[in-house]
C-alpha cells in the first residue's frame, strides 16, 4: 500500500471525515479486485434508512417542550406561572399554569401525532422488501439493509430502493425505461442505459460473476448531473474502462417501467441518495403575525416589569418614612397565520398551471397548415371528421417535401412502442385496432407523433435498430437509426441520422425556432416564421423541422467525430456540443408544428387576480426555457409589453456572469429615478414591464461561494433585478434550487411572505421552505400534498384562498390579537394605579373571581366569534376587486402605529374607567354603624365596591367596542355579545347575593347588589363607557371621511347599496406578433 492510500485512510478514519475524500470507489458485488490490480480499500458508507422524523421517544420531551418555550407567549406565561407559585401572590397560580399546561399538552400532542406518522412512512419505506444477488443466488431483505456495493434487481413498476448504477436488464438492446416523477414531477418515460460490457448479463449468475470497479463522485443533489466511470476486470489484468454519466444512473424514487427486470449495483443508500440530498427537513413555521405578537408582547413585558420595579420601589420608600400605615394587603387573595400576508408565490408548472395534456393542434408545411383531428392522450375528441386543410393544397413539387415533413416527425425522437393494453397510458392508433403504448420522456413527442397518424403515416417501432412506420399507402417503410444527437438545453434541439431502405442517408431535426432559423440554409422561412409567431401568440409550443441528406464521406466524417467525443473522460459534454455544432448546419427547412399543453381552468384568470392583488409570482420549473416561457405567455404571467430579461447559461457563455448582471441591472433600473416601481406588482401603466428568465446552471453560478467573496454581491444584484421585475420564470431547476430560490427571497432584507404551490414531490423541498406551501392533488400522487400546509385540487382555487379567505382571516386575527392587548391594557392598568392609593401593597383592586373570569368568560366569546365569522366586506366584492388585498399587504394591520393606537386607547379607557370612579367616591363620611358612605350619591363604599364599579365599566366598555368593530351580524352575534354581559350581571348577582357554605368568608357579599341599588351609580356607569368609546368613535368617522382605505370606500358603496354590481367581462385582446417570437428575435439580432 503505498503512502497516499495511507494518508487517505488516516484522514478519513481519524478525523472522522469522509468529504476529504473528492471521489469514492465501490467495490461491485463487494469483490476485492484481482491481485495486481489496484489495492483494495474498504470504504464506510451509510445504510439505506431514510429518515424524514423529527422527534425520538427519548428526545420528544425535552426537545419538543424546548420548541415550544421559544414562543415567547409561552415562555410569558411560564415565568408568570413561576412567579405565581414561588412568591405569595394573591392569585392562584391555577389561573396561568392551567391554560398553559393545556396549550402545551394538545400542540405535544399534535406534533407527536404527526411525527409517529412520519415514523410510520419511513418504516415502511425502510422495510419494503429488496431483491438482491448473494452468491449467485436472488435473496430477499428489508431495503434499510441494503450496502453500498450490492446488486440489486428491480422488476417492473418497482421503485428504486437506492441510487444503482443500471449493469443490464431483460431488454436485449440493454436499456430500460423509468418514470421520474416523485423527483422532478414528469410523468413521462425517460429512457436509461446499460454499462457497454455488462448490459449481456441477464441471470443471476452471470451478475454474480462480475469483477468490477466503480470510481464516482462524493454524492451531490444535482439530479442531471452524474460523473463516474466503471473498470470492468476481464481474465486479462488491465480492466476495460468505461465512463458512466447520468444515463447510467437510476435515481431512488424512481419507477421502472417498460421493462421486465434489472440489474444494478448500489453506489449512494440512504441520505445520501439524491432524493433525500434533495428534501428539506420540516422546520417550524412561524408567521408574521406571531412574530408582530411575540415583539408586542416583548413591550407588554418590559412594561409589567417597569410597573413592578416601580411599585416594589415606591412600597420601600413608603415603608421606610415613620407613621406611614402598614401597606393595605388582603393575604387571600398563544401557517394558518401567513396566507393572509403573500407577497411572494412560487408555482410549479406541470402538473400546477397546466394539465399536463398535450394536444397536437396543427402543422406548417412550405406555407400550407394541417389541422388534424384534435387528439388528446390517444383519444379523438368529438365533432371532428376528416383532414383538414386550411390553405389550399400543395402543388405536385411541394408533395415530396410533405412526406418528407410527415417522415422527419416519425422518425426524428425517442419513443418506445409497446403492443400492450395493460401498461401505463395506453393510446389506439386511429386508424388500426391495435392497441399500442407511446413511451417518452417529452409528452410533446407522443402529441407530434400521435398527430401525424392522423395526416396518414404510423410510427410503428423501433426493432433491431430499424424504426418502422407507416404510410399513406399502409406499407411499411424502414429506416436504420444511425445516430441520435440527443436534445439539450443550450442547443434546443434534436436530430436523428437515418438510412433509407434505397441507402440514402438523412439527418432530420427538429426543435426550437430560434435554434433551427440560423442554420437553414434553404425554404419558405418567412410563412413558417410568420406562423410560428402566431401560433405562440395563442401560447402554443412550435417547434420547426429541418433536413438534409449525407454522402457516404459526410457520413463517415460525422461518425469519426462523434466516436471521438461520446469516449472523453473531460469535458465529455462541451465536445459533444460541439460536434453537434458541426453536424446541425447547412439544414433544409420543411415546416413547423404547434401542441398545446392545456392550461388548467381559470389558471390564467388566478394569476392576473394575484397580480392586481399586488402579488408577485414566480414559476419554478424543471422543463426548458421554451416550453416554460410559452405557457408563462398563456397563463398570462407574461404579457404582451413584457420585455424579456435572459439569465441563462447561453448568455453567461457569451459574456461573464459579472457582465451580465450588471448588463441587467441596468435595464431595470434605468427609470428608476423618476419613476418608483410598485413593490408589490410591476403592472405599472407609466413603467417599462419587465419578465427574467433564469437557468439552473446560472443559480447555481450565482449562489456558489467565491474565493474573492463576491458571492453576497451577486446575489443582491439579482435580487435588485428580481424586485423590478413584475414576474421570474425559473427553468431547468432541480428540488433543491426551488427551494434556494424560495430561501433567497424569504430571508432577503424585506422578509416578505412568500408562498409555494406544488404537485410533485420534487416540489415538496420548496413546499416547506415556504411559509406557506400548498400541495395540488393531482396525477404526480400525493407527496406535495402530504407536506404542505394546505391542500387543493386545482390552482384555481389559490385566489379564493388568499385573497378571500386569507383576506377575512388577517382581518379576523389582527383584531383578535390586538383586542386581547388591548383589554388587557384596560384590564391591568388600573390595578397599576390602585397601588398608588393602597401603599404599594399586593391588594387587587378587582375580586379573585373576576380576575380569573375576566378573560375566560366574561369577555372571550364575543372575540372568539368574530375572529371565527366576520366578514368586513362581501365574499362577491373580494372576488370581483383583487387590489383590496393591498389594504392588508406587509401586515398592515399589525405595525406600529395601530399598535401604538390600541395600546393608548387602552390606557386611555383604563384612565377613564379608574378616575371616572375614583372622583364619584372622592367625598365620604363615615356613618354611625361605621360604615363608610359618599355624601354625593350615599351609597356604602369600600374597596371591593370601588373595584366592582371599575370592573363593570371596563366589561362593558371592552364588548361595546367590539361590538362596533363588527361589520357581519348575524343572530349568534347578537346572542353572544349581548349574552356575554348578561352573563356577568347574572354571576354577580349571584355570586355577591348567596352565601356559599364552601366558601370560609365572602367578601363580595351584597357589593354588587348595593352598588346597583344607587342610582347615580347608574349614571356613572352610562357616562363612563360613553366617554371611553367616544375617541374610538370619532377617529373612525374622521378617517373614512379624511383619508379613507379602498375597504372602507368599498364599505360605504356597499352600505348605499350598490355592492351586488355585475362582473364584467374580460374581452381577448387583439392579437399581435408574438412576444416570445420578438424577444428570441432580440436575442438573435444580438
Amino acid at each position: 500500500m503505498d503512502c497516499s492510500r495511507v494518508r487517505t485512510l488516516v484522514r478519513r478514519y481519524c478525523a472522522g471525515e469522509e468529504n476529504w475524500v473528492d471521489s469514492r470507489t465501490i467495490y461491485v458485488g463487494h469483490k476485492e479486485p484481482p491481485p495486481g490490480a489496484e489495492a483494495y480499500i474498504l470504504q464506510r458508507h451509510p445504510d439505506n434508512r431514510i429518515v424524514s422524523s423529527k422527534y425520538t421517544f427519548w428526545n420528544f420531551i425535552p426537545k419538543n417542550l424546548f420548541e415550544q418555550f421559544r414562543r415567547i407567549a409561552n415562555f410569558y406565561f411560564l415565568i408568570i406561572f413561576l412567579v405565581q407559585l414561588i412568591i405569595d401572590t394573591p392569585t392562584s397560580p391555577v389561573t396561568s399554569g392551567l391554560p398553559l399546561f393545556f396549550v402545551i399538552t394538545v400542540t405535544a400532542i399534535k406534533q407527536g401525532y404527526e411525527d409517529w406518522l412520519r415514523h410510520k412512512a419511513d418504516n415502511a419505506m425502510n422495510q419494503c422488501p429488496v431483491h438482491f444477488i448473494q452468491h449467485g443466488k436472488l435473496v430477499r431483505k428489508q431495503s434499510r439493509k441494503l450496502r453500498v456495493g450490492d446488486i440489486v434487481m428491480v422488476k417492473e413498476d418497482e421503485t428504486f430502493p437506492c441510487d444503482l448504477i443500471f449493469l443490464s436488464s431483460s431488454r436485449g438492446d440493454g436499456t430500460c425505461h423509468v418514470t421520474t416523477a416523485s423527483l422532478d414531477g414528469e410523468s413521462s418515460h425517460k429512457t436509461h442505459y446499460a454499462v457497454q460490457d455488462t448490459k449481456g448479463f441477464h441471470t443471476e449468475e452471470d451478475i454474480d460473476g462480475l469483477h468490477a470497479t466503480i470510481e464516482c463522485e462524493q454524492p451531490q443533489p444535482d439530479l442531471y448531473k452524474f460523473v463516474g466511470r466503471i473498470n470492468v476486470y476481464n481474465d486479462r489484468n488491465d480492466p476495460v474502462v468505461r465512463p458512466l454519466g447520468s444515463e447510467n444512473l437510476l435515481l431512488r424514487g424512481a419507477t421502472l417501467k417498460n421493462t421486465e427486470k434489472i440489474f444494478g449495483v448500489a453506489i449512494y443508500t440512504g441520505m445520501e441518495t439524491k432524493m433525500a440530498l434533495n428534501y428539506q427537513s420540516k422546520s417550524q413555521k412561524r408567521s408574521a403575525v406571531e412574530k408582530s405578537m411575540n415583539v408586542f408582547l416583548i413591550v407588554y413585558l418590559c412594561i409589567l416589569i417597569s410597573k413592578a420595579l416601580i411599585n416594589t420601589v415606591l412600597k420601600y420608600v413608603w415603608q421606610s418614612e415613620p407613621f406611614r400605615d402598614e401597606p393595605w394587603y388582603n393575604q387571600k387573595t398563544e401557517s394558518e397565520r401567513q396566507r393572509n400576508l403573500v407577497e411572494y408565490i412560487f408555482t410549479d408548472k406541470t402538473g400546477t398551471l397546466t394539465e399536463n395534456n398535450m394536444e397536437f393542434k396543427e402543422c406548417c408545411i412550405e406555407g400550407h397548415v394541417y389541422v388534424p383531428h384534435a387528439i388528446c392522450n390517444g383519444q379523438v375528441l368529438p365533432g371532428a371528421s376528416g383532414i383538414d386543410m386550411i390553405d389550399s393544397s400543395p402543388g405536385t413539387s411541394a408533395r415530396e417535401r410533405e412526406e418528407l415533413f410527415f417522415r422527419a416527425l416519425c422518425l426524428c425522437h425517442t419513443i418506445q412502442v409497446k403492443d400492450d393494453d395493460d401498461v401505463d397510458g395506453p393510446r389506439k392508433s386511429p386508424d388500426s385496432g391495435k392497441s399500442c403504448t407511446y413511451i417518452s420522456s417529452s409528452p410533446d413527442e407522443v402529441a407530434l407523433v400521435e398527430g401525424i397518424q392522423r395526416l396518414g403515416f404510423t410510427y410503428l417501432r423501433l426493432k433491431d435498430n430499424y424504426m418502422e412506420i407507416l404510410n399513406r399507402e399502409n406499407d411499411v417503410e424502414r429506416f436504420e437509426l444511425l445516430e441520435i444527437l440527443s436534445f439539450d438545453s443550450v442547443r434546443r434541439r434534436m436530430s436523428v441520422i437515418v438510412k433509407s431502405a434505397t441507402g440514402e442517408i438523412y439527418l432530420f431535426c427538429k426543435g426550437a425556432d430560434s435554434s433551427i432559423f440560423p442554420r437553414v440554409i434553404e425554404g419558405k422561412v418567412d410563412q413558417i416564421r410568420a406562423r410560428v409567431e402566431r401560433n405562440a401568440v395563442e401560447g402554443l409550443r412550435t417547434l420547426c423541422v429541418a433536413y438534409k441528406r449525407l454522402n457516404p464521406e459526410e457520413y463517415e466524417g460525422i461518425c469519426t467525430l462523434l466516436q471521438a467525443a461520446k469516449v472523453a473522460l473531460q469535458d465529455r459534454e462541451k465536445k459533444l456540443a460541439e460536434a453537434y455544432e458541426q453536424i446541425e448546419k447547412d439544414l433544409v427547412l420543411l415546416g413547423a408544428t404547434a401542441v398545446e399543453d392545456r392550461l388548467q381552468e381559470k389558471a390564467a384568470d388566478t394569476i392576473e387576480a394575484l397580480q392586481k392583488a399586488g402579488i408577485k409570482v414566480w414559476v419554478l420549473t424543471g422543463d426548458k426555457m421554451e416550453t416554460a416561457a410559452a405557457t408563462c405567455y398563456a397563463c398570462k404571467l407574461f404579457r404582451r409589453n413584457t420585455q424579456l430579461l435572459e439569465l441563462t447559461t447561453k448568455k453567461i457563455e457569451e459574456q461573464s456572469l459579472h457582465d451580465v448582471l450588471f448588463e441587467l441591472s441596468k435595464t431595470v433600473l434605468r427609470h428608476s429615478g423618476s419613476l418608483t416601481r410598485d413593490n408589490f406588482s410591476g403592472l405599472s401603466a407609466d413603467m417599462q414591464d419587465y419578465g427574467l428568465i433564469i437557468d439552473g446552471a446560472a443559480l447555481s453560478l450565482i449562489m456558489k461561494s467565491r474565493e474573492d467573496g463576491s458571492c453576497g454581491n451577486y446575489r443582491e444584484l439579482f435580487l435588485e433585478i428580481c424586485r423590478n421585475c413584475s414576474a421570474v420564470l425559473c427553468c431547468r431547476m432541480a428540488p433543491l434550487q426551488k427551494a434556494q430560490i424560495v430561501k433567497l427571497i424569504k430571508l432577503s432584507k424585506e422578509h416578505p411572505i412568500t408562498l409555494a404551490i406544488g404537485d410533485g414531490a420534487n416540489d415538496v423541498s420548496m413546499i416547506l421552505e415556504a411559509h406557506v406551501g400548498i400541495g395540488v392533488i393531482g396525477k404526480e400522487g400525493r407527496q406535495a400534498a402530504r407536506n404542505s400546509d394546505y391542500a387543493v385540487p386545482k390552482f384555481k382555487h389559490l385566489k379564493k384562498m388568499l385573497l378571500v379567505h386569507g383576506h377575512f382571516y388577517y382581518i379576523r386575527i389582527s383584531e383578535l390579537v390586538q383586542y386581547f392587548f388591548y383589554k388587557n391594557v384596560c384590564f391591568i392598568f388600573p390595578q397599576f394605579l390602585y397601588q398608588f392609593f393602597c401603599g404599594f401593597s399586593q391588594q387587587t383592586l378587582y375580586d379573585t373571581a373576576y380576575l380569573t373570569l375576566y378573560n375566560i368568560s366574561f369577555t372571550s366569546l364575543p372575540i372568539l366569534l368574530y375572529s371565527l365569522m366576520e366578514q368586513h366586506v362581501s365574499i362577491d366584492t373580494l372576488r370581483r376587486d383583487p387590489s383590496l388585498y393591498r389594504d392588508i399587504a406587509k401586515n398592515a394591520l399589525l405595525r406600529w402605529r395601530v399598535f401604538i393606537y390600541w395600546t393608548f386607547l387602552g390606557v386611555f379607557d383604563a384612565l377613564v374607567f379608574f378616575f371616572g370612579a375614583y372622583f364619584m367616591f372622592e367625598n365620604t363620611t363615615v356613618t354611625s354603624n361605621g360604615q363608610i358612605m359618599t355624601t354625593n350619591t350615599h351609597m356604602i363604599f369600600g374597596n371591593w365596591t370601588f373595584g366592582t364599579l371599575v370592573f363593570t365599566v371596563m366589561v362593558f366598555t371592552v364588548t361595546l367596542k367590539l361590538a362596533l368593530d363588527t361589520h357581519y351580524w348575524t343572530w349568534i352575534n347578537h346572542f353572544v355579545i349581548w349574552g356575554s354581559l348578561l352573563f356577568y350581571i347574572v354571576f354577580s348577582l349571584l355570586w355577591g347575593g348567596i352565601i356559599w357554605p364552601f366558601l370560609n368568608y365572602q367578601r363580595m357579599y351584597y357589593v354588587f347588589i348595593q352598588m346597583l341599588s344607587s342610582g347615580p351609580a347608574w349614571l356613572v356607569i352610562i357616562l363612563l363607557i360613553t366617554v371611553s368609546l367616544l375617541p374610538d368613535v370619532l377617529k373612525k368617522v374622521l378617517c373614512r371621511q379624511l383619508w379613507p382605505s379602498a375597504t372602507e370606500r368599498v364599505q360605504s358603496t356597499c352600505t348605499c347599496g350598490h355592492d351586488h354590481l355585475p362582473e364584467l367581462t374580460l374581452l381577448a385582446c387583439p392579437q399581435s406578433p408574438s412576444p416570445w417570437a420578438m424577444f428570441q428575435a432580440r436575442t438573435q439580432n444580438r
